[in-house]
């Protein structure tokens, strides 16, 4: 398949996907959505980025409309590990349905519960959630999925890095075992491998590029910096570069302190951490997406939850603990076929860690020299953060990779 209008989709969906530009699929689409479309159960691993969220919401959308009588029962359950990714799977079903099928229900911690158990009384065929607010209602038999046809588990991997595992294995338990299953994951290590044997069915395999490095796409470079001249470098680069920038730091405190000296530098910057209210992270998330701010500073507890397809440069203000979180942040950036820069600072107490990371996802980032005039940071008293819940950062540990990364590597 090459071309959306070589799938054999009913023509109201054809006309909505030109309406909204789609005209040529990508690597997972065009592999995944032709047996997805059959009934078939899928398997699939790519990267972030890669357009998964259609390839398993267009076949989902299909089978709803080829009903002869659509009903007011659950049809089908997307299960996601984060409320921001929850929001960006339903902010594209909305793109796509038009008038013919009934708006989603999201079930999510941190938004109005009213508000979620309504949609469900409304006759939400597609429910989005995480496993533990659907657990919650379902313990109090909020909602049904005994006539429940197709199940999508989304960012397996992350899923079961939460610690979702057993609320998911209790929420399946509970779905009618005549069904259509599709999992989608970053990689595939023993945890996932389990959930595959356990819950699908002779599923069609399918596996875009690596999934254990980043996308050729995105432009990978170091520079080699000193603690207290990390922030005059980072001031610089955003002022010679444009477009939307995401830095990542460490801990919640690290992205609030940054953030607050970069708004004294002049930069107006928002910032997304675990600490917030789901109201403060989504409006710093929509000020980012809309323009109001073209710089955001976040933790990883972001790194899969922020869906902005034009960010021109990701930074790793510091260094990630783990080689599938600079997947994941390098990710956010070069979407789509579209080309990303992701910069990362390193001290020389870190050369050895910044070449494990390296040696794990078989890269070698392209060394720039530091300007020799940068400013070091004077010593500044703490920082106020009343308003704000934070929590002393963890010691730093060592980085490592996951066993999935090197099963595939070496596979």
């Amino acid at each position: 398949m090459t071309l959306f209008t070589e799938l054999p989709i009913s023509r109201y969906l054809q006309e909505r996907l030109s309406s909204q530009n789609f005209t040529q699929p990508t690597a997972v689409q065009a592999a995944a959505i032709p047996p997805a479309l059959k009934g078939q159960d899928i398997l699939a691993t790519a990267q972030t980025g890669t357009g998964k969220t259609l390839a398993f919401l267009l076949p989902i959308m299909e089978q709803l409309l080829a009903q002869s009588s659509p009903g007011t029962d659950v049809a089908a359950l997307v299960l996601v590990p984060t409320r921001e990714l929850a929001m960006q799977v339903v902010a594209q079903y909305d793109q796509l349905r038009g008038h013919k099928l009934s708006p989603a229900a999201q079930i999510v911690g941190g938004l109005s519960e009213k508000a979620q158990i309504q949609s469900l009384r409304k006759g939400a065929r597609v429910v989005v959630a995480t496993p533990g607010r659907l657990e919650d209602l379902l313990d109090r038999r909020l909602v049904d999925l005994s006539k429940l046809k197709v199940l999508v588990l989304d960012e397996a991997d992350r899923m079961l890095d939460m610690g979702f595992i057993q609320a998911i294995r209790r929420i399946v338990a509970l779905l009618p075992r005549q069904r259509q299953t599709m999992l989608f994951s970053a990689t595939l290590d023993a945890a996932v491998a389990h959930l595959v044997h356990d819950y699908l069915s002779n599923p069609v395999r399918v596996a875009v590029g690596s999934v254990s490095r980043p996308v050729e796409s995105v432009k990978l470079q170091a520079f080699e910096v000193a603690n207290d001249q990390k922030l005059a470098l980072l001031q610089r680069l955003l002022t010679e570069e444009s477009g939307r920038t995401l830095v990542f730091a460490r801990t919640k405190r690290g992205t609030e302190r940054l953030a607050q000296k970069l708004v004294r530098g002049g930069f107006a910057a928002g910032v997304i951490h675990g600490n917030l209210s789901q109201s403060q992270r989504t409006a710093a998330l929509t000020d980012f997406q809309r323009g109001r701010t073209r710089l955001l500073i976040a933790t990883d507890v972001a790194s899969r939850g922020i869906h902005v397809d034009d960010i021109a440069h990701v930074i790793n203000y510091d260094l990630p603990e783990m080689a599938e979180h600079f997947i994941h942040r390098v990710g956010r950036t070069g979407r789509a076929g579209s080309q990303g820069k992701a910069s990362t600072f390193f001290g020389p107490q870190d050369r050895h860690d910044l070449a494990k990371l390296e040696r794990a996802l078989s890269i070698r980032m392209e060394r720039v020299e530091t300007h020799s005039d940068l400013m070091r940071e004077e010593s500044v008293k703490p920082v106020d953060t009343s308003g704000y819940t934070v929590t002393q950062a963890a010691p730093r540990s060592r980085m490592f990779t996951l066993p999935g990364e090197v099963l595939q590597r070496y596979a």
